[in-house]
């Protein structure tokens, strides 16, 4: 037995009849269909969000405030807690060296964005040679404190293009 793809069908009351408006006074929606009478709103096409009637919008009335910094790059975050973690629970191989593919691999980021910052909260135990993009000071010296090292390698800073 099962289901016949000719025999499919939408649960009852999963569809509901357009309403036609405009109809004749029976309807209980004809005449103004609806959109009470007159003015801008019962037209169609018509946006005014934001709109105040002509007073200055709350939006204009703000100050403009900062910026989009199109060359920042913006990193995947990772604390030493979280690293330490990774590896109590064999999803980290300290001896080998950490970068962003194994920290992806052992799902503690889902992506490296335009690279991975190692940040110092929480305590390290283990002896790591991590690579990274970045690094807190208060990182760096909890790894090499525990004995490992960190490397991080110089990117050239791309001008933006003309």
């Amino acid at each position: 037995m099962g289901i016949k793809l000719n025999e499919l069908r939408d649960n009852e009351g999963a569809h509901k009849a357009r309403m036609r408006v405009g109809r004749g006074i029976g309807s209980g929606k004809g005449k103004t269909s609806g959109r009470g009478v007159k003015g801008q709103k019962a037209r169609t096409g018509v946006s005014i969000k934001g709109f105040e009637g002509g007073q200055m919008p709350l939006y204009r009335r703000l100050p403009k405030r900062g910026f989009n910094n199109v060359s920042a790059r913006e990193f995947a975050e990772i604390n030493l807690d979280r690293l330490q973690k990774a590896i109590d629970a064999g999803k980290l191989n300290a001896g080998a060296t950490i970068d962003s593919a194994a920290l992806i691999k052992a799902g503690i980021i889902s992506r490296a964005k335009d690279g991975v910052r190692l940040l110092g909260r929480g305590a390290i135990t283990a002896k790591v040679t991590i690579e990274v993009a970045g690094v807190s000071a208060s990182a760096r010296a909890a790894v090499e404190k525990a004995g490992g090292s960190v490397i991080v390698p110089v990117v050239e800073e791309q001008a933006p293009a003309a």
